[in-house]
């Protein structure tokens, strides 16, 4: 089934918190760090308010000097504390991004291949590192922030009572006004970091699809540069203007708050005057003065909370993109008690076998086949009569709507990926090689290959001569995609890959359809030697490729119309005849 993409549903906080669970105890260990770092600096408004008020007047220096070393240890305490705080902040935060990036990873190398063939490449790209990247600063900062702000507001709001109640009456009633405007800011800001978000991917998306070796080939050669650069420079722009927009948003609003902290003092050294001239008990200089402290130390991380809850909505609009792809419903799940294969012969049969693509008519239906071990099987048919999806099954790359796919009686469902890959093996027309060395991308078959098996396996390909010929030998880099390589060498090298992985069942996808006569040859006669004992299936439009083989199947809109050998099928005069007539045949290559 194909996992479809529906847009992005708001995900709850609850479920951002609960990747922090597997850290809990260094949670709790930074947690105890900064609300004790807090709860430390609430010492130094009432040191304060003794010197000022006693220690100063009195012209007491012992006090003097034991109050002034109370703050300096009080300061040097909470630097420690905040340096140790800073660490397990950045460690716990960075722990959850990797536990992000990876899942999503993993999570998409179980989809079926129908969700890599309608999601772009960037726009996968895009939502692990950039998504991500974004969500990094939150996740690494909002803890240490919420926790050290409210227990920092609570002991000031203790602590300011205690010095003078009404004073703190009159300093909370300005905190709604701080609160409704952050709400404001953050619903509007997340909305513009999504749009934002989509941008970036869009963006990502052309940059690897027009500066990859093909892509820059065909624009090059349709003459599309002018118009990919216009298409990059508008891109671009809209970022420019969403990041401004971001950054911009709600400031006037939030210039506010910064003009209401900066006048409370002034508030408060006039109402402490009013209510000293009406009081019996005026407030005192050193009170006045660690009030005003005490009240900055509660507004600047009442602001900073405020703040991290517009960071916090800001963010939810990536962990909504982030999360909707650890959403999409496994394509091809892995068995939770995978069977062993120990010791596999090659049969492989297909029984009652129906698949059909969501939304589309084209498929396989009622598939029954039954491929004995070293028999070597033919799959015809025009395009569009299922042979590929037919592959595809049996290399479980897709799972059947109903029916069973076997090997050696076990059902592929019941397999584990490895095994199946170790028993199933596939060469198609699309060969992709990495941007790494030959050795590297033949190694990636069997990571543990010594360098005599890479020199057998690119023999049997007959790819060994050319490979030793390069200056580097199998230490050549391929380039992106293999484009160091002709079309015929890469597949030569995909076909001595799969003979380093030495499978018992070996699916050929169109392997030499798209090579001219004398590289088809080439591949023909490596993929024979290959073939040898093996359970083959070959999988082709070209009928002369598949004249020897032990038995053929002509496929039609997603059945078997006929099936036997090369001359069995050519005496019935049916659908396989029909395909070989002239005005079917494809026209010899020059």
């Amino acid at each position: 089934m194909t996992a479809e993409l529906k847009g992005p549903q708001r995900v709850g906080l609850l479920r951002v918190l609960r990747l922090f669970l597997p850290y809990r105890g260094r949670l709790a260990v930074l947690i105890l760090l900064i609300v004790g770092a807090s709860l430390v600096s609430m010492a130094l408004p009432f040191l304060l308010r003794e010197i000022v008020d006693v220690a100063l007047p009195q012209a007491r220096t012992g006090l003097l000097t034991a109050l002034s070393a109370g703050m300096a240890g009080v300061v040097v305490l909470s630097t420690g504390l905040g340096v140790l705080q800073s660490y397990l902040t950045v460690v716990l935060g960075q722990r959850v991004m990797q536990d992000l990036r990876i899942g999503v990873y993993n999570h998409l190398q179980r989809m079926s291949p129908a969700f890599f063939t309608t999601a772009r490449t960037g726009e996968i790209q895009s939502r692990i590192s950039n998504d991500i990247g974004g969500i990094q600063a939150t996740i690494t900062s909002t803890a240490t922030v919420v926790v050290g702000s409210v227990t920092t507001v609570l002991a000031s709001l203790v602590a300011m009572v205690a010095l003078d109640p009404e004073l703190t009456v009159l300093s909370l009633a300005i905190l709604p006004l701080f609160v409704w405007i952050s709400r404001k800011v953050g619903a509007e800001r997340r909305g513009i970091v999504m749009e934002y978000q989509r941008k970036l991917a869009v963006t990502s998306a052309l940059v690897e699809e027009s500066l990859s070796v093909s892509g820059f080939l065909l624009g090059r050669t349709m003459g599309r540069t002018s118009t990919l650069n216009a298409e990059f420079a508008a891109d671009s722009r809209a970022l420019t203007d969403l990041a401004v927009r971001s950054t911009m948003v709600g400031r006037w609003r939030q210039s506010t708050i910064a003009i209401i902290m900066g006048t409370m003092p002034v508030i408060i050294y006039w109402a402490a005057g009013v209510i000293g001239h009406q009081s019996q008990d005026p407030v005192s200089i050193g009170t006045l003065i660690a009030f005003t402290s005490l009240q900055q130390g509660l507004f600047g991380p009442a602001v900073s909370l405020l703040q991290v809850g517009i960071s916090i909505q800001s963010s939810m609009a990536l962990f909504d993109r982030v999360f909707e792809y650890l959403d999409l419903p496994v394509g091809v799940p892995e068995p939770a008690d995978p069977k062993p294969l120990p010791h596999p012969k090659g049969r492989v049969e297909l029984r009652g076998v129906h698949f059909h693509y969501p939304g589309s008519t084209t498929g396989l239906s009622g598939i029954d086949v039954d491929i004995a071990p070293g028999e070597h099987l033919a799959v015809v048919g025009t395009t569009g009569a299922g042979k590929t999806t037919l592959g595809y099954l049996i290399t479980r790359l897709c799972d059947p709507t109903s029916g069973t796919v076997t090997v050696d009686g076990v059902d592929v469902r019941d397999l584990g990926f490895e095994t199946l890959a170790a028993t199933v093996g596939l060469v198609s027309q699309d060969t992709y090689l990495f941007h790494t060395t030959i050795a590297d991308n033949l190694r990636f078959a069997k990571a543990g290959a010594t360098d005599g098996e890479l020199v057998a396996a690119a023999k049997a390909a007959h790819i060994h001569d050319l490979i030793s010929s390069l200056p580097e030998g199998y230490r050549t880099i391929v380039g992106e995609r293999g484009y160091r390589f002709s079309g015929g060498e890469k597949q030569r090298l995909a076909v001595a890959r799969t003979v380093l992985r030495d499978p018992p069942v070996l699916v050929l996808d169109e392997a030499t359809s798209a090579l001219d006569v004398d590289t088809e040859r080439h591949v023909q006669r490596a993929l024979a030697e290959m073939s040898g004992g093996r359970t083959t299936i070959t999988i082709t439009h070209r009928l002369s490729t598949v004249v020897n083989a032990d038995r053929i199947i002509v496929l039609e809109r997603g059945r078997i119309v006929e099936h036997g050998s090369h001359t069995d099928l050519l005496a019935h005069s049916g659908r396989y005849a029909a395909l070989l007539r002239p005005d079917h045949r494809e026209r010899p290559r020059v």
